[in-house]
């Protein structure tokens, strides 16, 4: 792609996320999220493969569809209360009309089915833009609607969250396949807690980004697209195979990794709430995803290749780490001992 291209789709991205996170209007939050819409498009179907080419469509319906319903949902709200404020809320039908559309535009359950298909058709790269960046201005937008949204529908689309996720990630085979079902099934704790302790839900949501990017540079950085690509790789780059094992066993919420803390802070919240069958729930439908995260770190790490494998053995190399798949990864195993810290500035 035309470097300058690239600036202009990326500076686009930035700009339509800060108009978002940064507007009370319910009109300007709109235009954010379409310029966020516009600008990915092009990053998804770069490579002109036919299957980049239909991820690029699926993705614009969806998205077309959430931001028609997310307009629908503000007019309604405007033409019962007088309100363009979005902390304001305040009608029943406009606030269920708007939680769909924003589960549409994250890809929570039951209207994740687009999710998996647009991460497999796009670059790694590209993928992780989608997994995180442009998941942020919806979440921002459940934040500032918090306090009006509905418990009880919120609660049941992250237990579907959480139970499709681990289920459907588990027969995969495609990297970028497994770490969309990770995405919806992380998307379900944040789901969960969002009406109850809307800070929390940002914290699990910028922790998840933290990880979610590592795995994403790592993968991307040894060129592995499926499994058995990253049975190979050990002998090319130990190192990063060592790195990618901490990182999918802190996604995974394993203790004493950073993964654990937003998990243990949400159940903890929820017994608060008196909802302990939720979280007992929700915590039970998280081993599902450890089944696909132990498989890509067993793959990753202490599987060998059998002589007759159909891959080329990769050769040992010397490349040293990318300086931020480092910093990322620090961040992703090493943040659990600080909590009190990060607890105090939120």
């Amino acid at each position: 792609m035309n470097p300058q291209a690239k600036l202009i789709f990326t500076t686009s991205l930035f700009m339509g996320t800060t108009i978002t996170i940064s507007s009370n209007h319910w009109i300007l939050a709109w235009t954010g999220l379409e310029i966020n819409t516009l600008a990915i498009l092009p990053l998804i179907s770069k490579s002109h493969h036919p299957r980049a080419i239909e991820a690029a469509t699926k993705y614009f319906l969806v998205q077309a569809t959430a931001s028609t319903l997310v307009l629908f949902s503000s007019m309604t709200n405007a033409w019962y209360t007088g309100q363009w404020d979005i902390t304001q809320l305040s009608h029943p039908t406009s606030c269920l009309i708007l939680t769909s559309a924003i589960a549409m535009k994250l890809g929570l359950a039951p209207f994740h089915f687009w999710f998996p298909e647009v991460l497999q058709g796009s670059p790694l790269t590209t993928g992780l833009l989608l997994s995180t960046a442009m998941k942020f201005p919806p979440i921002t937008l459940l934040y500032m609607t918090s306090q009006s949204l509905n418990p009880p529908l919120l609660t049941t689309m992250a237990i579907l969250s959480a139970a499709l996720g681990g289920w459907m990630g588990l027969n995969q085979t495609q990297t970028r396949k497994i770490l969309a079902f990770s995405s919806i099934s992380h998307l379900g704790w944040m789901a969960i807690i969002i009406p109850y302790c809307p800070k929390l839900a940002l914290l699990n949501f910028y922790l998840y980004t933290l990880m979610t990017a590592a795995v994403f540079l790592t993968l991307n950085s040894m060129k592995v697209l499926k499994l058995s690509t990253l049975m190979t790789s050990w002998s090319k780059s130990p190192t990063l195979s060592a790195i990618l094992l901490l990182t999918l066993l802190s996604l995974a919420g394993l203790p004493p990794l950073t993964g654990f803390l937003p998990k243990w802070l949400i159940i903890q919240e929820l017994t608060k709430q008196e909802m302990a069958p939720t979280a007992t729930i929700i915590s039970l439908l998280s081993l599902l995803s450890l089944f696909f995260y132990l498989r890509l770190a067993y793959c990753s790490t202490i599987t060998l290749p059998p002589h007759t494998t159909n891959h080329m053995k990769r050769w040992h190399t010397n490349k040293p780490v990318n300086p931020s798949i480092a910093i990322l990864t620090t961040l992703s195993i090493m943040l659990l001992p600080i909590s009190p810290i990060i607890l105090t500035i939120m």
